[in-house]
């Protein structure tokens, strides 16, 4: 099961609508075996995800978990599924994700 996690500022609005955006998008790529949680940027148990989409202005505080293998997705347009679906096409990921 591929674990993923959504993480923004405060870990309610916004993050909730990124979850459903990052959803939908690893769905219609064929990511079907997934977990998805959104939180706050004080979530200190980054080690059990798989893979990570925060906003871009975060990245640069969660470059860390990419030495530990987890997945690391910034999104500018954090309701747009459209970004979502490239960049994980961009990624490089989908093939590893779909085997989780």
């Amino acid at each position: 099961m591929l674990k993923v996690l959504v993480i923004c500022a405060n870990g309610t609005g916004t993050s909730l609508m990124m979850q459903e955006k990052a959803q939908m998008s690893l769905i219609k790529l064929g990511v079907e075996n997934l977990e998805i949680e959104h939180s706050d940027l004080n979530n200190n148990n980054l080690e059990k995800y798989d893979l990570i989409f925060c906003p871009i202005n975060f990245i640069d505080q969660f470059k860390y978990v990419e030495d530990k293998g987890i997945k690391l997705i910034g999104i500018k347009n954090i309701l747009s599924e459209a970004e979502f679906k490239q960049k994980l096409e961009e990624s490089g990921y989908l093939d590893e994700l779909k085997k989780k």
